[in-house]
């Protein structure tokens, strides 16, 4: 058996200040094909330890994941599936606004993303609550931007509003000035010089 590895671990949220049911992180840990008897979950308040040994991949799998505040372990779910093990776990606190990040180090993990197949922003889970967010700017830092910084954000990574035309406008420089009169310059007086060699 190799050394024990560090699983990929996706991670997703919710908040909400009065409903308990809506207040939870979405804890995806991607080890596939664990048998029961081969899994520790140890779940606190204040942190998740998992260690397991994937059949298939034959490796050994552990991570401590120290959280950025505390959880209620009692109404916390695990789903042990072949694929992976999901874990809902429930916050303590009831709070509007989101954690700024999972754990309690600020510390980037390469281990550690953000499962966007669950994530929704802050501001779209509840829209009857979005004036409030303004005073918050834990996603992404941007205090202040508040109930709109998620739409604008977002779309602006794509790159689909000014990545395109920043490339064309680089081809169409190019052709205009060299690289198309160098092109057309070059290529009869190679034919020339293959056919100077042939005779």
């Amino acid at each position: 058996m190799a050394e024990t590895a560090t699983p990929e671990v996706l991670w997703a949220q919710r908040s909400s200040a009065t409903d308990a049911d809506k207040n939870f992180v979405y804890l995806t840990i991607n080890v596939p094909d664990v048998p029961k008897e081969d899994l520790q979950l140890d779940l606190k308040s204040d942190h998740l330890t998992f260690t397991g040994t994937s059949g298939t991949l034959k490796r050994k799998y552990h991570v401590e994941l120290p959280f950025y505040a505390e959880i209620d372990p009692a109404e916390s779910k695990i789903n042990h599936t072949a694929k992976n093990i999901e874990v809902k776990l429930h916050k303590k606190e009831l709070k509007e606004e989101y954690w700024p990040r999972l754990l309690k180090d600020s510390k980037k993990l390469h281990f550690l993303k953000t499962d966007f197949d669950k994530w929704v922003d802050e501001d779209e889970q509840n829209e009857a609550a979005e004036d409030d967010f303004s005073q918050f700017g834990g996603m992404g830092g941007m205090p202040g931007m508040g109930g709109d910084f998620g739409g604008i954000d977002f779309s602006k990574l794509g790159g689909e509003g000014g990545m395109p035309d920043l490339g064309a406008m680089g081809g169409e420089e190019g052709d205009e000035d060299d690289s198309g009169d160098d092109d057309d310059d070059e290529m009869p007086a190679l034919e020339d010089d293959k056919d100077a060699k042939k005779e």
